[in-house]
């Protein structure tokens, strides 16, 4: 019956109302808040039945050079989630993590590495809210992810920069990653990490295809888009793990 999005982004918010209006005729609701904030989180999430906690500090070079303000959102949101789902009885949590949280050699993976320790232990404790994690590989399209990184620059005539020849990526839909949550929501029991099956896509590889597909449409040739190769930035593995 009502579907509220509850996040600090003023802008996206705004971008999201021209499509999915809020009014009287539709479920949408906006709220303005942040996850740091329990006591107005609490209060957005008054007769709500399911949260699907997607709120996070997700860019890794962010995280390592503010730490605090992962611990802030990524962690101490998770808690002020797992507090208010509590208080306020919500039927089912879904948090969603990362494939970076596996063996994490970043901030940002550490991160959300407790906040899924936090859901775990959520779950020892005696209540009818059921928590549940969903781990993500890198969402393909998504914002601040690669592809539309490299598709604007390669509509600059390049170069494409890359950080290692040799760096590979779990890879998901838009769809794999509605899918997943959803699916998790259903069958979860509370306690479970969920993770889909991924493909594994080579960096470089991703760069030339898409030099070979998108050059043309700019009027550029496939060999006049250089690829650079900047190297692996603080806290980034070359090969994730699930």
């Amino acid at each position: 019956r009502k579907i509220i999005i509850y996040s600090r982004d003023e802008l996206k918010q705004f971008e999201m109302q021209q499509q999915w209006p809020d009014n009287y005729n539709t479920p949408m609701r906006y709220f303005i808040g942040d996850v740091r904030d329990y006591h107005r989180l609490k209060m957005a999430m008054t007769n709500v039945d399911v949260v699907i906690h997607a709120a996070a500090l997700k860019h890794v070079p962010v995280c390592e050079r503010y730490p605090i303000e992962a611990i802030k959102t990524n962690i101490l949101g998770v808690q002020n989630i797992i507090k208010a789902s509590i208080a306020e009885c919500i039927s089912r949590v879904i948090v969603m993590s990362t494939d970076k949280a596996v063996n994490p050699t970043s901030v940002m993976g550490t991160s959300k590495l407790m906040g899924e320790q936090l859901v775990k232990a959520a779950t020892l404790k005696p209540g009818r809210t059921i928590f549940t994690t969903t781990r993500f590989g890198n969402v393909l399209g998504s914002r601040g992810s690669v592809v539309p990184i490299f598709a604007q620059q390669i509509k600059q005539g390049g170069p494409l920069t890359v950080t290692s020849t040799e760096m590979t990526r779990f890879v998901m839909t838009l769809t794999d990653a509605i899918d997943l949550v959803l699916k998790s929501g259903e069958i979860s029991q509370g306690g479970e990490i969920f993770v889909t099956k991924m493909s594994a896509l080579s960096v470089q590889d991703l760069a030339e295809v898409m030099i070979e597909h998108l050059a043309p449409l700019y009027g550029f040739r496939s060999s006049d888009i250089e690829i650079q190769v900047i190297g692996p930035r603080p806290g980034e593995k070359v090969y994730e793990e699930l």
